[in-house]
């Protein structure tokens, strides 16, 4: 995708990217950079049709047929586009996978839970828009449809627990830091490096927080098509919700990478 630096699976669902651009970078020029990878533009459709979704399941709209019809269409489109850009995105998960580094048994097993069950997703999703774009018999759209919620939710599940591990690591190394610049306080001695690490090590654990709740809102999403709809937190709106949660989430992490 981006950079060749290594990825360990306690990441979860984080691939290879370059350093933080420069904070003093010309908006257009980061804009043009950033509407020119995959993943800027599939996430401002993401913003795009979760948007239109929750208008339309809060019945904010007035008793428009027209309207109404025009926005269902919209939101069925952008799905559509969706998939078409994500062709040959398993090919990242299985990347992801192979250049993994595994410190344990388990961070095996739950690294190929998540990049493999996001891969097989991924490459479910081919053979739905190609359902639903009349290339294949449309009568296997739910099947491909079921297949690839299986995927993406049981991917969700082995992304979850890693970046839960991922936490805890976080939080030992705080606690070690933390332990550091109090003994350096008391023998009144510097440790400014200590409060640099220490806030950077604060930042991450704060940007794994949001990734955990990015995952929790699309495993929800995953899991209403499963059970079509039905259940708890399970509706249009809150569903709508959760995604368009991801997709603001999703947006922020693809700008400041690019």
């Amino acid at each position: 995708m981006e950079s060749k630096a290594s990825t360990k699976p306690s990441s979860g669902r984080t691939y290879p990217i370059q350093s933080k651009p420069p904070k003093d970078r010309d908006f257009l020029n980061h804009l043009e950079v950033y509407l020119a990878k995959r993943d800027g533009v599939d996430k401002l459709l993401k913003i795009s049709r979760y948007a239109t979704k929750i208008i339309l399941a809060s019945s904010a709209l007035p008793e428009n047929l027209t309207v109404t019809g025009r926005l269902k269409s919209f939101e069925s489109s952008v799905g559509l586009s969706r998939k078409a850009f994500r062709l040959g995105k398993f090919v990242q998960d299985v990347n992801a996978l192979r250049n993994s580094q595994f410190d344990s048994k388990q961070d095996i097993a739950l690294s190929v839970i998540a990049y493999g069950g996001e891969g097989l997703y991924y490459f479910v999703e081919q053979f739905v828009w190609l359902a639903k774009s009349g290339l294949i018999d449309p009568k296997h759209t739910r099947n491909f449809q079921q297949l690839s919620a299986w995927a993406e939710f049981i991917g969700y599940l082995g992304s979850i627990s890693l970046k839960f591990r991922d936490l805890s690591r976080i939080r030992e190394d705080e606690a070690c830091l933390e332990s550091s610049i109090g003994i350096a306080i008391l023998r009144e001695i510097g440790y400014q490096d200590e409060k640099e690490k220490l806030k950077k090590i604060r930042e991450k654990k704060l940007m794994k927080k949001v990734s955990i709740f990015q995952d929790l809102a699309d495993g929800l999403m995953a899991l209403a098509d499963i059970r079509n709809g039905k259940g708890f937190l399970l509706g249009p709106l809150s569903v709508s919700c959760a995604g368009l949660l991801s997709a603001i989430v999703s947006t922020h992490k693809n700008w400041v990478s690019c």
